[in-house]
């Protein structure tokens, strides 16, 4: 989401159950329905019940504090791990890194698209930095019952298709 996009977001654009967010865009862009992590939507639970949020109120602080409070927290962060070069990072950065990635994992880029929600196949290719990934090797697995499968995956491999009753994991190498 952009910055601007959550200072906007309301509660009622949330759905607990499904764990799901509609986004309003802004920029003029398409709206989307982004999917939240198990424990990014139990965060969002506490902060909730917390807060006692009413339907229309807007979830997150204006743009202008989530910004003061990041930059304070990465002069402290740079200046701890004595790396200056963190000072470059800003906000808007996690959302090249998440569309270089996503577009890295996938290979997608109307996927891609769809989760920015541009409306321009063009605005996302900004985005989508064509990162050289040259290591396309991987490690692979089987699992044939539930404990092997758990293992896998917390060994860090990622499931892939399940084959003649093999359930196939790979991890890049």
């Amino acid at each position: 989401m952009r910055p601007i996009e959550m200072e906007r977001t309301k509660l009622k654009w949330l759905d607990l159950n499904r764990g799901t967010i509609n986004v309003e865009t802004a920029k003029c862009g398409n709206a989307r329905t982004l999917k939240l992590k198990s424990q990014t939507l139990a965060m969002l639970k506490d902060y909730i019940t917390k807060h006692n949020f009413n339907l229309n109120d807007n979830l997150f602080p204006p743009v202008k504090t989530m910004r003061s409070v990041y930059t304070k927290i990465r002069k402290r962060t740079a200046k701890k791990l004595k790396k200056p070069e963190l000072l470059k990072v800003s906000m808007y950065s996690f959302r090249h890194y998440f569309a270089t990635m996503l577009y890295h994992k996938t290979k997608d880029i109307l996927l891609v698209k769809r989760q920015l929600g541009h409306k321009r196949l063009e605005t996302t290719l900004i985005y989508t930095h064509l990162v050289n990934f040259q290591d396309n090797e991987y490690h692979a697995r089987t699992a044939t019952t539930k404990e092997e499968a758990l293992k896998l995956i917390e060994a860090g491999f990622e499931y892939v298709t399940e084959m003649e009753g093999y359930k196939i994991f790979r991890k890049r190498k």
